[in-house]
């Protein structure tokens, strides 16, 4: 009995085992098939086996086909790819196809591109007339000559693409064959970034452009001048390239209807004053300055109905009275520049947050919330403050304007008329410091200014001004 218990065990774990290795064998053999590029798909462009890959992927992030790409993701929606190879592009060609107007794909990423510039544009034409919404291609190397191309925009369904880290090996070629065809690419977002991108072409048309992102290539001061293409463009990130004058940025803007943010951080842009006046959009309500080197004549090349306005990291020593008017600016950063004082507001009747973090302001006005009634956030640390009565007056006014109030005396709250209700709720939730009268208790009156306040001050001079007021 127990020998044919045995040989029924025997039978039974045989059994599993060659099941387990045909179910292997199985899996691999539609994995292989599924996901190794061919030409065997159906012919009315159904996506049906497509849709059924993220059933094999789950536990395998990359795997790699017999044609050499590598699968880094594989969705009913999304399919990222990399390693492409001049080899693989018929068979990257034929995938891509299968991938029509309708169909789930809807995200593509290509990285580690290495192909010929034909090989390239058939690419981005496939990709153009298939139901892929966002395109992102990242490191590519383009190994052949680049020359004119004529791309069919019609009929897609992009909307964004991002294009990072390009390098092309032609050193020969003409600049419009390759710029034009990103210049009139028919979508509202395109990024093209880390690339040495040195210039870009204006659209032929009036373009759809509404973000445009340029960061880190080597662009100078004639992108886009007298360009009346860009009228429904709204976001241009130009950070980190080579613009130098301020006012051709503002000519480049001029024609811009609809543009409201700008960032041209991290260039080298100056203005040292000009007989011309600049002329930016009038749609534009945010710009970044920052990290430059503009020196206080910046003030007056700036647009006229800017809200928020990012000067930091740059040459600035002082805000001069009279040349802005900029009476819509709710928000200036002029953190690490030269400073010696707070600047007034009277060019910035509007201004609600001032940063001026990181200068060489000693001792700032007492008037400065004479001058800026609606600041409500002014940052101010990491200045070389100079303890004085000066210094001790700004913060009382300043804590004051923070909804903290130093009291000399007691007020009981039936003095406060009716019409101070702000002034009652503070003083019903005790939102104040009192002035001690007893002398011994003034080095905690300090303490609890600084925990207030978040300041440092020496303790040295701190019953200075008592004495000699």
């Amino acid at each position: 009995m127990s020998e044919n218990t045995s040989s029924l065990r025997n039978f039974f774990v045989y059994k599993c085992l060659f099941a387990l290795t045909f179910w292997n064998h199985v899996s691999l053999s539609v994995e292989n098939k599924l996901l190794t590029p061919s030409n065997n798909f159906p012919e009315d462009g159904s996506d049906q086996n497509i849709k059924s890959l993220p059933l094999l992927y789950t536990n395998r992030p990359q795997s790699k086909s017999s044609s050499d790409w590598v699968v880094i993701q594989n969705t009913t929606e999304s399919l990222s790819l990399s390693e492409i190879r001049d080899s693989s592009v018929k068979k990257l060609l034929a995938l891509l196809s299968n991938f029509r107007q309708g169909s789930g794909l809807q995200n593509l990423t290509l990285t580690n591109v290495s192909v010929n510039w034909s090989a390239l544009m058939e690419i981005f034409q496939t990709v153009w007339h298939s139901s892929i919404e966002y395109f992102n291609i990242n490191r590519v190397t383009q190994l052949g000559n680049v020359k004119s191309y004529d791309f069919d925009y019609s009929g897609t369904s992009m909307k964004a693409l991002t294009v990072k880290k390009v390098l092309i090996t032609d050193l020969y070629f003409i600049q419009d064959d390759l710029y034009r065809i990103f210049a009139d690419m028919n979508i509202a977002d395109m990024t093209i970034a880390e690339s040495e991108m040195i210039h870009m072409l204006c659209p032929s048309s009036v373009s759809p452009f509404r973000h445009l992102n340029f960061l880190k290539n080597d662009l100078t001061d004639l992108v886009f001048q007298k360009c009346d293409t860009l009228i429904e463009l709204e976001t241009l990130i130009l950070q980190r390239n080579k613009f130098e004058s301020l006012l051709k940025v503002s000519f480049m803007t001029s024609r811009m209807k609809s543009l409201k943010y700008l960032d041209m951080s991290n260039n080298l842009l100056h203005h040292d004053g000009a007989d011309v006046q600049c002329q930016w959009a009038a749609s534009l309500t945010e710009l970044d300055l920052s990290f430059n080197q503009l020196s206080d004549a910046v003030f007056e090349c700036l647009p006229v109905n800017i809200k928020k306005l990012n000067l930091q990291n740059n040459q600035i020593s002082s805000v001069p009275k009279g040349m802005a008017d900029l009476k819509s600016l709710e928000e200036l950063n002029l953190a690490s520049n030269r400073l010696a004082d707070l600047p007034g507001c009277s060019g910035f009747p509007s201004l609600q947050f001032l940063n001026t973090e990181m200068n060489s302001i000693l001792t700032p006005s007492a008037d400065f919330f004479q001058s800026c009634p609606r600041v409500r956030e002014l940052q101010a640390g990491h200045n070389p403050f100079k303890c004085s009565c000066e210094l001790q007056d700004f913060i009382r006014l300043e804590n004051s304007n923070s909804l903290i109030l130093i009291l000399l005396e007691p007020i009981p709250p039936y003095v406060i008329p009716a019409r101070y209700h702000k002034l009652k709720a503070l003083m019903a939730k005790r939102t104040y410091l009192e002035w001690p009268k007893e002398r011994s208790k003034h080095a905690l009156f300090w303490a609890n200014l600084r925990a207030a306040i978040n300041i440092n001050l020496p303790s040295s001079d701190e019953n200075r001004c008592e004495e000699t007021g």
